[in-house]
């Protein structure tokens, strides 16, 4: 039961880690579009 809370309390830094690595990935392709096509990100 110990190994299993431990795995619990751990998976929401990785799931929180991916979901930003995602969010980056997403800024900055649309950052590289937006230079490309001369116009501001925002």
């Amino acid at each position: 039961m110990t190994a299993l809370m431990g795995f619990y309390v751990l998976i929401w830094p990785a799931l929180t880690l991916g979901v930003l690595i995602l969010i980056c990935r997403a800024v900055i392709r649309d950052r590289r579009e937006a230079r490309k096509e001369n116009r501001e990100l925002v």
